[in-house]
Formats: C-alpha cells, sequence, structure tokens
C-alpha cells in the first residue's frame, strides 16, 4: 500500500513542500505539495526528479552505508562498527585538544543540515571544545548578505515575503539567475507579470541569462561594479529629489557621511565604469524610487493591474509604488560581497521602500537551510539566535542556557580560514560534516593539500563517492533526504517540517551499521568528548547532550530564541503539524508569524534606526592584465546543484548542458583564433583546466564563463608535471570580502590559450543502473590518466533501471593500452559479440556492441569506444542515444568515416540540445514548431506547449522557450495556418 509524507525539497532555499511517495521502504514518486506556501504544489527540474536520486539499487551503489576507516592513507577503506569508528573519532579529537589546544579542531558543516543537526554541532563545539572552529560551507553563499544585513538593518532578517513578488510594481534582480537558480520563484514572477502587464523587471548581470532575457531593462555592468552602479543610482536619485528625506531623517543614521561618497558616481562616471548606458540608469533610478506612473491612464497596460497595484504613502508624504530587491552570490560572493547588500539595501531606506507590501531588498538564499544555521548560530563568528559574539552580555544568557560557566570569546576561523590553517598545519584534526571541500572551496590545490596534511580527516556524508570522501581517515554515513527528521528555514524566515518518509539503505553485510542522522551521530560523540575532556566537571558544569528526539533539541533551540528578533516561543512541532509552515518572528502569545519585518520603522538597533555604511566603492580583488586578461564568472545550471552528488547521479538532469564547457564571447574568439568546440587550456595565478570552448554572445567581451558544479570527479586531466587537474575551483581565488569573508568565487583572472592533444578517444554505453554508477566511480578515478577528460551520466531509463555512461578525453600521446582494455570492460565492450577494430601502432581502436530489444527488432548500438581517430563520433554518439534502429553492417559501422553509412542515411548527424528536461523537448524540434506558428507571442507559447507539452511540467524551460519565441519569426497568418 503506497503511502505519502510531507516534507521539503533539500536543494535551493527557496524551501518547496514536497509530497513524498513510497511503499514497502523505498521512495516511489515525488510532487509538489499544493499546499505549501513556498512553492504551491511546483516544484522544479530537481525537486522533481528527487525520488530517482533515491531508488534502492542506485543507494548500494553510491551512498556510504557504514562506517569505515582507513589504516593509511592511500589505502582502501574498511567496514568499521559504529560503537568503535565513534570512539576512534571522539578519541582522536580528545587527544589533539589535549596536546595542541581546541583551536587545532576544524569542524566544517553544510547548509543542508537540518536546525536540529545544527544546534547539536554548534553546542559541541562551542560547549565541549571550547571553541568557535565551527564554519559551514553557507560562508561561501550566504555571509555577505548576514553582514549586509546586521550593518543596515541590524540584524540577519530578509524583510520581505515570497507574496511580495505578486504586490511589487517594479523587481530588480541583481547578481542572481533567479530562472535557473531559484526556477520555483521565478515561476511567481511570470505569473505576476502575466496578470499585472505593467510590473516592471529590471535584472542587473555581466551575462544575458535567462532571467535578463525576460527584463524590460538589463543592466550588463562589467564585473565586480556593483557598488559603483548601485551608488550610481542613489546619486541620481539624490540629484532628482525621489529620495524620501522623511523617512532618512525619521528612521535612519549616518546617511550624510553615505552622500559624500556618492556625490562622486555620476551618471557619467557610473556609466563610463559599469560600462552601461546613462539612459539607462536615469530609468533604473526612476522606477526604483517608484514615484512615477508605471502606465497612462486609459491604456490596456493600466487597466489591467489597476485593481492590484499597491500604492503607498511615503514618510515625506508622496505616492510611492514598491519596488522588491531579489538577489543572490553575484553580490555575495565577492571581495566587497557586505558592501554590495549595503548598497542595494542603501537604495531601500533612502526611498522608505522596506517595510511595505511589494517592498524590500530580499536576499535569495542558496541553500535549504543556511537560514536555519544562521539562526542557530553554527559559525565561526556568530552565537545562539542572532547573538554577537563580541557581546559578554549575549555569551553568559548561551552559557546559562547550555550550563556552563562561559564560552568562547574569540571569533574561530572562516572556511578559507580553516583549510589555510590546515594546509599550514595549525588545523591538526578537520571533521567535515554534508559538504564536498575538495569540490566547492576555492583554491583547490591549498585545498586538497590541507587534507593531505591533516592529521585526521573525519567525513560525515550520506555519498560515498565525493571528491572529499578520498581523504578521509574515517567514514561515518549519515541519512539524507526523505530519511530524517527536523526543520528548515528558507528565504522568507518560513520554518518548514523536514519528515522521514523510509528507513536509511541498509548493506547487506552491515545492516546493523547503516547511516544515522547527523544530530544523532554529533550527540552521540558529544556525549563521549564530554567524557574524555571534562570527566570531573564543576558545578557550574551541567551541559547535556541527553536528547532522545530531534524535537527535544529544536524545543532548546526555542528556548535560545525568546525575546530575540528572531522570537518562536510560540512556535512548536505541534502547531508545525497543524497548521503547516510558519515564519518567524513568532513569539508566544502569536498565531501566526510575521510577513513583513520594520513596517513601523524600528529596527534592532541600539537608537532603533536603520544605518547607513559609508562603503567606497572598490575593484574586485584580482585585476585582469597581460598575464591574465579575461574575467572568469561562475554561476549555477539550470539543472544541476552544487558538488551534483545527488543531481550528479541522473542522466536526464544532463541533457540541457550535457558537457562541461567553457562559455567566450566571439569576437575574443576570433581575436585569438579559437574554435567553438576546440580544447583550451584555463590559467589562473593558482591552477589550470582543460576543457572544449563554447561561443557564447550571452557574454560581454572579455569575460568567460564557465558553471560552478564541474568538479574532479567529472571534469580532470593532469599537468605537464603529471599532477591531477583539479576542477573549476582550481582557477577560483580564495580572496575574501574582510567583513564576511565570503570567497570571491564569481571573479578570477584568466587566460585561454589552445591545447593541442592530438589522440582523442569517445566512449559511450547504456548499463544497468548500479553498474553504471559504479563504472562513473571508477572512471572518474582514471581522469588523470589523460591530459583532459570528462565523464558524465546521460539518458532518461532512471525508471526502467538504465542509465548511460560517457567518458570524452585527449592526450598529447595515447595511454597504455591496458588502460583502454579496462575502460572497454568496465562499459561491457569485451563480450565475444563486441564488434572490433584495432591499429596498435597508430593507437587506434574502434569497439562497438550491439543489442537487440527483442528478438523480431533491428539491433541498437548500446556501447562504442573510439580511440586515436574519432571522425565517426558524431553519427555514431546520435545513433546510440537516440536508440535508433541500426540498418548497415558492422562493417561498415567500423569505418572511420565522419559522414554516416549509406544505409542509416536516414539517421540525424547531430544531436539537438534539449530545452524541456521533464520530457525530453529539443530545441530543434520547438524551433520547427514555432516556424509554422502564427499568432501572438502568448498564443504561440500557448500552442507550442499543447502541442509538444514542453514547459507545463515544472516551467524551468519556460524563459528558454520565450527566448526561442523572439527568435523564430512567426509566419503570416493565413488560413492554412490558423491556430486552432
Amino acid at each position: 500500500m503506497a503511502t505519502t509524507t510531507r516534507s521539503t525539497c533539500p536543494y535551493c532555499g527557496v524551501g518547496c513542500g514536497v509530497l513524498i511517495e513510497h511503499q514497502g521502504g523505498h521512495i516511489t514518486g515525488v510532487r509538489g505539495d499544493p499546499e505549501h506556501p513556498a512553492n504551491f504544489g511546483r516544484l522544479c527540474s530537481k525537486g522533481s526528479t528527487l525520488h530517482l536520486s533515491a531508488r534502492p539499487e542506485l543507494a548500494q551503489a553510491t551512498r556510504l552505508l557504514h562506517p569505515q576507516w582507513r589504516s593509511a592513507r592511500g589505502q582502501p577503506p574498511q567496514a568499521m562498527a559504529w560503537e568503535p569508528a565513534l570512539d576512534l573519532a571522539a578519541s582522536r579529537i580528545a587527544s589533539t585538544v589535549r596536546q595542541h589546544g581546541p583551536d587545532a579542531v576544524g569542524v566544517y558543516v553544510s547548509g543542508q543540515l537540518l536546525t536540529e543537526d545544527y544546534y547539536v554541532f554548534n553546542k559541541l563545539v562551542k560547549g565541549v571544545l571550547g571553541s568557535n572552529q565551527i564554519d559551514s560551507n553557507s560562508r561561501l553563499c550566504m555571509s555577505s548578505a548576514v553582514v549586509g544585513y546586521k550593518r543596515t538593518l541590524g540584524a540577519d532578517a530578509p524583510p520581505p515575503c515570497y507574496e511580495d513578488l505578486e504586490l511589487a510594481q517594479t523587481l530588480f534582480i541583481v547578481g542572481s539567475n533567479t530562472a535557473w537558480a531559484h526556477p520555483v520563484l521565478f515561476r511567481r514572477i511570470e505569473d505576476a507579470r502575466a496578470a499585472r502587464p505593467d510590473l516592471r523587471l529590471i535584472v542587473a548581470d555581466p551575462r544575458r541569462t535567462d532571467t535578463a532575457a525576460c527584463a524590460d531593462l538589463h543592466l550588463a555592468l562589467q564585473p565586480g561594479t556593483d557598488v559603483a552602479l548601485l551608488h550610481g543610482l542613489l546619486h541620481i536619485m539624490l540629484q532628482e529629489g525621489w529620495v524620501d528625506r522623511a523617512y532618512i531623517a525619521a528612521h535612519t543614521s549616518g546617511f550624510e557621511a553615505l552622500e559624500a561618497i556618492v556625490r562622486a558616481h555620476t551618471p557619467a562616471h557610473t556609466a563610463r565604469l559599469c560600462g552601461l548606458q546613462q539612459a539607462d540608469l536615469l530609468t533604473a533610478a526612476r522606477w526604483l524610487a517608484g514615484l512615477d506612473a508605471p502606465a497612462p491612464a486609459g491604456t490596456p497596460a493600466a487597466a489591467a493591474s489597476a485593481a492590484t497595484a499597491p500604492v503607498f504613502s511615503g514618510r515625506d508624504g508622496r505616492r510611492r509604488r514598491p519596488t522588491l530587491s531579489l538577489y543572490c552570490q553575484g553580490l555575495n560572493q565577492s571581495s566587497n560581497g557586505s558592501a554590495n547588500n549595503a548598497a542595494l539595501i542603501h537604495l531601500h531606506l533612502a526611498t522608505g521602500q522596506i517595510g511595505q507590501a511589494g517592498a524590500g531588498p530580499f536576499s535569495l538564499t542558496g541553500q535549504p537551510n543556511a537560514m536555519g544555521g544562521r539562526e542557530v548560530g553554527a559559525m565561526a563568528n556568530l552565537l545562539s539566535a542572532h547573538r554577537d559574539l563580541a557581546n559578554p552580555a549575549h555569551r553568559a544568557e548561551v552559557a546559562q542556557l547550555w550550563g556552563l560557566p562561559s564560552v568562547p570569546e574569540q571569533a574561530g576561523r572562516s572556511a578559507v580560514e580553516m583549510f589555510q590553517a590546515a594546509a599550514e598545519g595549525a588545523v591538526k584534526v578537520l571533521w567535515i560534516v554534508c559538504t564536498n571541500p575538495a569540490q566547492s572551496l576555492p583554491d583547490q590545490s591549498m585545498v586538497r593539500g590541507a587534507l593531505e596534511r591533516a592529521e585526521f580527516v573525519i567525513v560525515q556524508e550520506a555519498f560515498a563517492h565525493t571528491a572529499t570522501t578520498a581523504y578521509a581517515d574515517l567514514l561515518l554515513p549519515a541519512a539524507t533526504w526523505g530519511e530524517k527528521e527536523g526543520t528548515v528555514t528558507n528565504s522568507e524566515r518560513c520554518i518548514s517540517r523536514v519528515r522521514r518518509a523510509v528507513p536509511a539503505p541498509l548493506h547487506p553485510d552491515h545492516a546493523q551499521d547503516g547511516p544515522r542522522p547527523d544530530w544523532v551521530i554529533a550527540r552521540d560523540l558529544a556525549q563521549r568528548l564530554e567524557a574524555l575532556l571534562h570527566p570531573q566537571p564543576g558545578a557550574q558544569r551541567r551541559i547535556h547532550f541527553d536528547y532522545p528526539t530531534p524535537e527535544a533539541v529544536w524545543n532548546e533551540h526555542r528556548q535560545s530564541t525568546c525575546g530575540r528578533d528572531l522570537d518562536i516561543s510560540g512556535l512548536s512541532y505541534a502547531l508545525l503539524e497543524r497548521a503547516g509552515p510558519q515564519q518567524w518572528p513568532l513569539p508566544k502569545g502569536q498565531s501566526r508569524g510575521l510577513k513583513r519585518l520594520y513596517a513601523d520603522g524600528r529596527f534592532p538597533t541600539a537608537d532603533g534606526k536603520a544605518r547607513f555604511a559609508a562603503l567606497a566603492y572598490r575593484p574586485p580583488h584580482e585585476t585582469c592584465d597581460a598575464a591574465y586578461p579575461l574575467a572568469l564568472n561562475t554561476g549555477r545550471l539550470r539543472d544541476q546543484w552544487h558538488g551534483m552528488s545527488r543531481t550528479g547521479l541522473l542522466g536526464r538532469l544532463f541533457g540541457h548542458a550535457p558537457e562541461p564547457v567553457l562559455q567566450m564571447h566571439p569576437q575574443d574568439m576570433a581575436r585569438s583564433n579559437l574554435a567553438d568546440g576546440a580544447l583550451v587550456s584555463v590559467q589562473s595565478a593558482r591552477g589550470r583546466i582543460v576543457l572544449p570552448l563554447q561561443a557564447c554572445a550571452e557574454l560581454g567581451p572579455g569575460q568567460v564563463f564557465l558553471p560552478m558544479h564541474w568538479g574532479s570527479d567529472c571534469l580532470g586531466g593532469r599537468t605537464l608535471a603529471g599532477q591531477p587537474l583539479l576542477g573549476v575551483n582550481a582557477l577560483s581565488s580564495p580572496a575574501y570580502c574582510p567583513a564576511s569573508k565570503q570567497p570571491e568565487l564569481k571573479h578570477a583572472a584568466v587566460r585561454v590559450e589552445p591545447v593541442e592533444l592530438p589522440w582523442t578517444l569517445l566512449a559511450l554505453a547504456w548499463l544497468p543502473e548500479y553498474e553504471a554508477a559504479q563504472t562513473r566511480a571508477w572512471l572518474s578515478e582514471q581522469l588523470r590518466q589523460f591530459d583532459f577528460a570528462t565523464c558524465v551520466p546521460f539518458g532518461r531509463h532512471e525508471e526502467q533501471g538504465r542509465t548511460g555512461v560517457l567518458l570524452r578525453a585527449a592526450s598529447l600521446q595515447a595511454p597504455a593500452a591496458a588502460l583502454l582494455d579496462a575502460v572497454a570492460a568496465r562499459l561491457g565492450l569485451n563480450t565475444p559479440d563486441t564488434l572490433c577494430y584495432r591499429d596498435p601502432q597508430r593507437a587506434q581502436v574502434r569497439a562497438l556492441r550491439l543489442l537487440r530489444p527483442s528478438p523480431d527488432s533491428e539491433p541498437r548500438l548500446e556501447a562504442l569506444l573510439l580511440a586515436g581517430d574519432v571522425r565517426s563520433a558524431a553519427w555514431l554518439k546520435t545513433l546510440l542515444l537516440d536508440e535508433s534502429p541500426v540498418l548497415s553492417s558492422g562493417q561498415q559501422l567500423l569505418r572511420p568515416s565522419a559522414a554516416a553509412p549509406l544505409a542509416s542515411a536516414a539517421m540525424p548527424t547531430s544531436r539537438n540540445r534539449q530545452v524541456c528536461a521533464c520530457l525530453n523537448v529539443s530545441e530543434q524540434a520547438i524551433t520547427l514548431h514555432l516556424a509554422s506558428s502564427p499568432g501572438s507571442a502568448s498564443q504561440r507559447l500557448a500552442h507550442l506547449q499543447s502541442t509538444l507539452q514542453c514547459g507545463t511540467q515544472c516551467g524551468s524551460c519556460i524563459p528558454q522557450l520565450k527566448r526561442l519565441l523572439q527568435a523564430v519569426a512567426a509566419p503570416a497568418m493565413g488560413s492554412e495556418t490558423q491556430i486552432a
């Protein structure tokens, strides 16, 4: 009998509700929860495939299913029971603390932990170990937003809510490709614009992303000039008299110092610095101020929105239309990240655009529970419930709650600092929880050095084959989505329940030692460490970890919030069960949380006023020069998430972006004589990678773009010295914002040069799901045997237990024949029915395996390997991917020809780019349909969706569909082309 359990999606910070369908202890399906206020039933391409990533066969191949330890570095891990594993971890941590002090232990946690997990880890490090040496990968995501809020508004609390997306008159998206990074929110934006055609969208982004392509005004600023742009907009508002001087006087302080700084940012100066038009700056400033009439009275746009367009009266008595700003990593991941955030908030304070329906600065959280981690204070510079580490009274409150005489006052090391200290030998033990620093941290050469030098590395993880697990001395298996209980907080301060639908998967030989919830692992280690480090506690030491349930942990967290800005003393698990997700604050005596903050103009500062921060514009830490002339930008792909430890398991999520590529403007390619598809070397001051080049006119000249997801497990190779290439973050800079210590992952100076690697390889195979996952893990370890290599999954047959694996490689010289034989064997190309051609002198191999799905059907290409001569790669790859019938003889298929055999003339010679991941609709199919589809843009889109169904499921492809609508002209309306 199938059962449905309500829970929350484990991906981005939108916090979508999901309905998990499960039967017999296995997850069988997932749907959006129509009652959840974050998504009302919608899911993106990632969330809608969650159940496929939890398939039992896949779990057995990819999950960490029992504790393991290595007797020596580089050796295969050995199985271990839970009790000795916990004893070993506690012993090594305790001995390190005794010998080197508590600062020699670094605990690195994750925004993917639940609030209850976070709370126990924070209490363990600060209460038992007696240090603040805990930080989170949220440092890479939201710490600049935290500092921006605290500097200006007094507390780390986003003022608006999701409902404001429908109520704003102007939306200002800065440094966020929302259409890809937060697609469910972008669906709400699309709905709001459809309901109110005069709702205006401004996007500030160096790239013309899918988000920017939908904008009424795209400000394609130069990388790293965000503060200059925002100061320039404030200058115009001051010059034109568009600020609310009465609001500034009554509710803020420090404006005079900021006014002196922005005076220099004239429209001409700002336009020159940012690479923008002065007219666009004036338009943007006018729209953001909200004083102009958005549509002339009597026009269709005015009539359509008259009933819903909100207006508020400013403190100066003028009527304004609300502006909502949305921002993410483009502002945060910068050496000026906290200044970027403050400069944006300044625009809202200067115009009174805060605390009103449809108005305010709204940071979009990157991870599902980065907010929860900030709430419990699980970072190196934070204390529980938004308390200030430097405040003695706040430290005393936490100490009293935890039953301690005191808590440490010295801030710990941030994420980058922690690994730098480990690389230098100051941190002896690293405990890494639910995150993958060997993929995600900048300056991977330094990070790998830190992992190698640390004397003991504990990795607590759900997945067995992340880049970081290879460095672990001790591996602790953790439960993950669908298997654990707790809470998360999303971007709008809304707390949702995460519920256990099924037990964690078990290894058949170690069923008693399966994965455990993270809070349980931390609790059990905390109890051991307390006994080892404080065997005779004094009367003032009453700290405990006797939590029987996650609810008991959460209740203590709730107690810590009493009287604070995030007070949830009126909330309970029971209320969450009864009434659903709730926003904070929700103090005792209230029945619902507060939608918007600061409506009364009072802020959580000493004088109750918001503060302007007088911060000048500074260029990025690393400037482009003759040696490194190009600005590298990184960002998200539509269908992938972070290091891809979960999304990277599913071939269907690679349809939109099948393999790693570096994007470059065509003008720069022509100037450097670089061809589309050619291999290039990308070099920064820290490292180098090799990958194919792709022309992209959506970038500005002088810029290149590389997705953040491509780590060394899927993009590799080796240096001339034989050292492995380390993925995208081999290039990125460890420079960080001095206030937030968030690294500048969005900008690095690089050079791009052609690479001549004459020997090439392409191998693909359809494999059973378990075998495919194991093969990918093995192939990932072999990438360093080539000068360039990439390994990714493909296909859409997860429900049938079938997945594709692709390996592409190139080298200056052919590798050993034994390596090619091993690759062929892994792909099932060592069977008697394999068709094979070998030329050892030319280092050429061509191997194919055909399979008949049924006795009376035509054979299909099941696996192929082409090495040394890959001229036939394009049509053979298409033949395999499309699973087309093979009409040619084996001899014809083995010929090294760029043209398909005549007998197979019906085969396509190239595979078209996928647009719709849900229904596998290609760009070619959409373009052909639009070429014969007349009518208005909305009519053509509706007809496209009704015919091909693209964009009717998760909707993530709708922005791209709209771009194609603009690119493909509609035919003249005639009787033979009328839309039904």
